[in-house]
């Protein structure tokens, strides 16, 4: 089995005739097809409707889509140019609000941006594009890097239980949680997965259970109300998922229902662990009850597939993430080591070395 590459044939994004390219994820696991992005406004709209989703594929998103920008822009006089990128930059931290590697991304374009101002349009243009590749080339670094870190936390024959999608379609490849996991397969550990299928939205079911299918990882799929009765039968050995955003202290958002499993694990004596990039902690929050949670479409919740599946007017509550105290947490795995236990002491060493 080759873990090199992306998941079997598919890449997450690409570039290619000066625009970006994304995996329509809305479509999995039924269709293969790809969203063409020329414009910030089109990732923008990419990003908020879905079709590209997980925190690291969002910032490589933004990133190109600065650079989209740029390339559609580049025959403006440089003043106007100059304005309409910071513009287009706005437009791209505003798509959504809780994933903290979008604004990460942003601001590491805008500062590209402000260091090639100097120069004429055009460099800009090629700048802000280098840079965007940069982002991407570095985040499948970091994904692999992580991966061989988060892979000796892994016993040898471990069923590993996992939330939500954190894998390669989440990132530019390789993946964050299910990145720790192909690393320790690709070590020659046996592994089962267990994915939840992850409601509302069924990223569970749809992406990780169709990624992990496709490389031919032993992948078994459950109802996301099934988890804590295997934990209690002792099925579970580890439980691994990503992150939107980890706080300063440790306290993490992930996907909604995480930290109810985080709970069941700890009930039970199974390590949780969280696998993340450098790029998703945000330093400027103390603690998780500063990070914003987005609330989306009571729609995602009311209809699956397009059929009504509650009573018309009904009130819902879509939170789409929720927050895990640092408490809960076994170990936080970075690309520049895991942290264990998690400390606010132990994170900010992370990025003094």
């Amino acid at each position: 089995m080759n873990y090199n590459g992306p998941i079997r044939g598919v890449d997450t994004m690409h570039w290619s005739e000066e625009a970006l390219h994304l995996l329509d994820q809305r479509l999995l696991p039924g269709r293969i097809e790809y969203v063409r992005c020329d414009s910030a406004q089109a990732v923008t709209d990419a990003i908020r409707s879905m079709a590209v989703r997980g925190a690291p594929a969002i910032g490589c998103a933004a990133a190109y889509g600065a650079a989209v920008e740029a390339l559609r822009l580049r025959a403006l006089p440089k003043a106007r140019f100059l304005q309409s990128m910071e513009q287009a930059l706005q437009l791209l931290a505003g798509s959504r609000p809780t994933a903290v590697n979008l604004a990460w991304a942003v601001d590491r374009q805008r500062r590209r941006l402000q260091a090639s101002a100097g120069t004429d349009v055009a460099a800009i243009a090629n700048a802000l594009l280098q840079e965007a590749h940069d982002v991407l080339t570095a985040d499948v670094e970091a994904n692999r890097t992580m991966g061989k870190h988060g892979a000796a936390l892994i016993p040898d024959r471990a069923s590993v239980l996992t939330h939500c999608n954190a894998g390669a379609l989440a990132t530019a490849g390789h993946g964050t949680a299910l990145g720790v996991i192909r690393s320790a397969i690709e070590a020659g550990k046996s592994l089962r997965v267990f994915a939840d299928e992850t409601r509302p939205l069924l990223q569970g079911a749809r992406l990780t259970a169709w990624e992990l299918a496709r490389d031919g990882v032993d992948v078994t799929l459950i109802p996301d109300s099934a988890a804590g009765s295997l934990l209690s039968r002792g099925d579970i050995d580890v439980v691994i998922v990503g992150a939107d955003r980890v706080a300063a202290n440790g306290d993490t958002a992930n996907k909604i229902g995480t930290y109810p499993l985080a709970v069941l694990a700890q009930r039970h004596g199974v390590p949780f662990y969280v696998a993340c990039p450098l790029s998703t902690i945000d330093r400027s929050l103390a603690h998780g009850g500063l990070i914003p949670i987005e609330e989306r479409a009571p729609e995602e919740v009311t209809r699956i597939a397009g059929i009504t599946t509650a009573p018309g007017g009904i009130a819902v509550c879509n939170p789409a993430f929720d927050v895990t105290p640092v408490s809960l947490l076994s170990g936080l795995i970075t690309e520049r080591g895991v942290v264990r236990p998690v400390t606010a002491a132990g994170i900010a060493a992370l990025f003094d070395t």
